[in-house]
Formats: C-alpha cells, structure tokens, sequence
C-alpha cells in the first residue's frame, strides 16, 4: 500500500481537459505575467472588445489552484490606446500584446505588434509604463522589429534567463502574409519561410538591441503546413529550454499547440511535436494555439480555442514527465 501511495504521489496528475477563464470572450492570442508590485496575474490579448490591448486579471494562475481565484476582464481598460507613430492611425490591429517587468529600471515593457502605415504587413513595437502594469504605457515611435520585405514580423513575446543574466524577445518573421494563396495565404508551394528569431535585448531597458538576431526555427511545409508561429519561450528549473509555438493555419482544425526543447537557447532546437491538437489529444477543442507559458516547472499556461465569441482563452498547468516530455498536469 505504501509503494502504491508513493507511486501516486509521483506520477503527474494529467488533466481531463485545460479550463475555461473568461468564459464566452473573445480573448485571442493571449500572454500571462505576475507583477510584483499587486502580486496579481494578468493576461493580455489581441485587440478586441473595443479595446487595442485587452487585459483579465487573477490572484493566482493557473487561477483552478486557488478555490476563490477566478479571472476578471477589465474591460475599461486599454493598455495601448496610442500606438507608436509607425502604426495605421485608422486601423491599427493591435496583436499578440506581451509585457514584463524589467526590475533594473522599474519599468513595465509591452511588445506588441501593428498594421505598419502604408504596407499590409504588421510589425513589432514596444511600449513602456514607468507607473504601473496596467499603464499608462508610452509607445515608441519607431518599430522594434520591421523586416517588411519579408512580410513583416508578428508574435512577439519576452524571456529572462536568470541564470545567465540576460533578456531575450522571440518573433516571427510573417512571410506567410506575403505568399501566394492556399491556407492563411501560404499554403500554396512553395511559400514563404516564417522563421523564430530570437533577438537579445538590453538587460536594463528590456527593448534595446544587442547584437543581430538569430533564426532559431523555421516551417517545415510536410510537418507545419503554411506556418508557424506564437512562439514562446521558458526555461525549466533543470536548465532545459522549451519553446512553445502553433503550427498550421489558425482557422483550420489542423492549428495546434507543439514545443521544441533546447540545452542552448540559440540551439540546436529538437521538435518534440504536437501537444495540443486533433493529432494527439485536443480535449474537445477546435483550432487550440497561440499558447503562452509561465517558466519553470509545474507552472502555467494560457492558450486560445474556437468558441462562439471568436477564441476564448483557456488555461492549465504544465510540468515535465518521466522522460522529461512536456505533460498537462493540476500542479
């Protein structure tokens, strides 16, 4: 009885299915941080709901952990109310919103990104709040990531690496904005590539460049189809990092959750497939991506799905196997 207790004790719990947050919301594209100074969760989205940058919040997260945690849409809020002056003033199309705490300046930095004026693509912009995490945020009037003659660049989303002391943003270049036709414009052969860059940052500002970026991982058409994208990047507390990313188009069944694992942060990056989708397991979900993870091990993550509204965020715990797999878990 013991040994059966113990073996209990030890096997992760794997969740029945990832849980509903906001209900039916369109909440799409959504990232989570913890701010220090509220000891709150907050999650951010993609422009909707009359707002450029939707904000929830939570007193804990995954917010199933606590038996009177719930998430909260603050719906008079918008974070980017003025995006940077590169923006389409009359349709901005704010998405994919990301922001952190950068402790050396006391700042809060968003990356985002927008409909670039003049062009069809979207490009990466940061905004600064120096008050508090729900604004007011100051948006720099230049991108931060502009590559428009290969479709621009989307999915932006921040990583610290405490153990070497460095700050990183990982995108994606957009080349399927570009292509020629079939699913999300680039499903049609041969298409164009879609990359994960991964850019070092400032350690003091969050936003300032150091050195070029570094393609970390690309489409393979057999494996992802027109794309991938929404990457996101944690490290385990055993030192191995995990990027989390969608491939396939978003409004088709085939849109998935997938990660990669590397003991480099610039690589080699080993596919270790799909986690959330219709080929593996989708927990009754239609077109499940756009995951966004908290690091370490044990901890959260947020994802968007179909629903009535639009796409409705969802959360769950996540942690590591026996085999050291990425596994869905209560914890």
């Amino acid at each position: 009885m013991r040994f059966l207790i113990f073996l209990l004790y030890f096997l992760p719990r794997v969740l029945s299915s990832p849980r509903s947050t906001l209900g039916n919301l369109d909440f799409p594209d959504p990232s989570v941080t913890f701010d220090p100074a509220t000891s709150k969760w907050y999650a951010f989205a993609t422009s909707g709901n009359t707002n450029n940058v939707q904000v929830a919040s939570s007193p804990s997260f995954p917010s199933f952990t606590s038996a009177d945690a719930r998430w909260s849409l603050l719906s008079k809020l918008d974070l980017l109310p003025t995006p940077g002056d590169w923006v389409n003033d009359t349709l901005p199309l704010i998405w994919a919103p990301d922001i952190h705490y950068i402790e050396p300046s006391k700042t809060y930095v968003m990356y985002y990104s927008g409909l670039l004026s003049g062009s069809p693509f979207h490009c990466i912009g940061v905004a600064v709040s120096r008050t508090s995490i729900l604004g007011p945020y100051q948006a720099h009037p230049t991108p931060f990531a502009c590559p428009d003659p290969d479709g621009g660049a989307i999915d932006s989303s921040g990583f610290f690496d405490a153990e070497t002391n460095k700050r990183y943003v990982v995108y994606k270049v957009d080349g399927s904005a570009k292509g020629k036709g079939g699913p999300c414009g680039n499903g049609d052969k041969p298409g164009f590539p879609t990359p994960f860059k991964l850019q070092e940052v400032d350690i003091a500002d969050g936003f300032t460049p150091v050195g070029p970026a570094t393609t970390i991982l690309d489409r393979i058409p057999e494996i992802d189809g027109p794309l991938i994208e929404a990457p996101s990047l944690v490290k385990t507390k055993g030192g191995k990092y995990v990027l989390f990313y969608s491939s396939h188009c978003y409004n088709t069944l085939d849109y998935d959750v997938r990660y990669a694992v590397a003991d480099d942060i610039k690589g080699p990056w080993v596919r270790k497939g799909e986690l959330i989708g219709r080929k593996t397991q989708d927990y009754g979900f239609m077109a499940p991506g756009g995951a966004s993870a908290v690091q370490g091990d044990g901890e959260g993550m947020v994802f968007h799905a179909d629903c009535d509204a639009g796409r409705c965020m969802y959360e769950t715990g996540w942690g590591l196997g026996e085999k050291g797999e990425v596994v869905l878990s209560d914890d």
